[in-house]
């Protein structure tokens, strides 16, 4: 799979994004990070099933938010998950993340980037990127 591409025809997936969601959180394993929230960066592809979209006679689907994945929504449940307390690990944040979106059966493969975006004086962000498929 190309590593930027989660959607097209050949898979019937459509590509749903949230980019550089910049928030406060309280993640580290450090005790001044424990003490002090810092900024996050967080980017989200969902791969969607692009199928339940077409079911319009014409082929295009309803124009309803209903039934598409919501980036708001997606927004909103990582904010949830920041709210719920310390984190020590981007990885564990990913984890929650990726976790969250594959709650909507619609979701196929999501891919979670999580940035420390003050941590080392000398770049620009650190952090990690997982992916995960839904297990059928």
């Amino acid at each position: 799979m190309d590593r930027h591409r989660l959607a097209g025809n050949d898979r019937a997936l459509r590509n749903v994004f949230l980019r550089n969601l910049i928030l406060q959180a309280s993640i580290g394993v450090h005790a001044h990070e424990q003490v002090e929230s810092q900024r996050v960066r967080i980017n989200i592809d969902l791969g969607v099933d692009d199928d339940s979209a077409r079911d319009a006679d014409d082929g295009i689907g309803r124009d309803e938010l209903a039934r598409v994945v919501d980036y708001e929504k997606v927004a909103d449940g990582v904010r949830a998950l920041l709210a719920g307390g310390h984190v020590r690990l981007v990885e564990t944040l990913a984890e929650r993340i990726a976790a969250f979106c594959l709650l909507d059966i619609r979701v196929m493969r999501v891919r979670v980037r999580v940035e420390k975006l003050d941590i080392l004086p000398d770049a620009e962000s650190a952090g990690v990127e997982i992916e995960r498929v839904r297990r059928i």
